[in-house]
C-alpha cells in the first residue's frame, strides 16, 4: 500500500481501509435509525398498528433508496467518467421507476386501514432529511482534497521582455 493510499484510508474517520462510501454510510445510518425509531414510536402512539406499518415501510424504502446510491458510487469508483455518468443516470431512473411502481402498488392494493399514508409520507420526509444530513456530515469529515491544476508560467511577460 502506498503512502498516499494509507493516508487516504486513515483520513476516512480514522479507520484503516475505510472507503468513502462506508464512511458516508456510517454517518448517514445513525441519524436515520434514530429518526426512524422516533417516527415508528410516534406514529404507533398516534395511529396504532397502521401508523407503525406506515413508518416502518417508509424507513425501509428510504434506506434502500439511499443505500443503492452508495453502492453504485462504490461500483463506479474506478471506471471511466462517461460510464460512471451513464451508470448513475441508469440507477437514478431505475430507482424512481421502482419507487413509483411501489407507491402505485401500495396505493392500489393496500387498504388505507393497513398502512397509514400520512405516517408513511411524514416519516419518509423526516428520514430523507436525516439521511442527507448525516451523509453531508460524513462527507465533510472526509477532508477530501481536489487537485488543483498546475499554474501555467506567464508566457506573456517573458515574450514582452524579449
Amino acid at each position: 500500500m502506498s503512502s498516499k493510499d494509507s493516508s487516504h484510508a486513515m483520513n476516512t474517520m480514522n479507520t484503516p481501509n475505510a472507503t468513502n462510501e462506508s464512511t458516508l454510510l456510517k454517518a448517514a445510518l445513525l441519524p436515520t435509525v434514530i429518526v426512524g425509531i422516533g417516527c415508528v414510536a410516534l406514529f404507533s402512539l398516534l395511529k396504532g398498528i397502521y401508523g407503525f406499518y406506515g413508518a416502518l415501510v417508509a424507513q425501509v424504502v428510504v434506506v434502500v433508496f439511499f443505500f443503492v446510491h452508495l453502492l453504485v458510487s462504490k461500483l463506479s469508483r474506478n471506471i471511466d467518467p462517461m460510464a460512471t455518468m451513464a451508470l448513475s443516470l441508469f440507477s437514478y431512473v431505475t430507482k424512481l421507476t421502482v419507487i413509483g411502481s411501489f407507491l402505485i402498488i401500495l396505493d392500489k392494493f393496500t387498504p388505507e386501514e393497513t398502512i397509514d399514508r400520512n405516517a408513511f409520507g411524514i416519516s419518509a420526509i423526516a428520514l430523507t432529511a436525516a439521511w442527507l444530513g448525516g451523509e453531508i456530515k460524513g462527507y465533510l469529515s472526509l477532508k477530501t482534497h481536489l487537485p488543483l491544476p498546475p499554474k501555467q508560467k506567464e508566457e506573456t511577460s517573458t515574450e514582452e521582455s524579449q
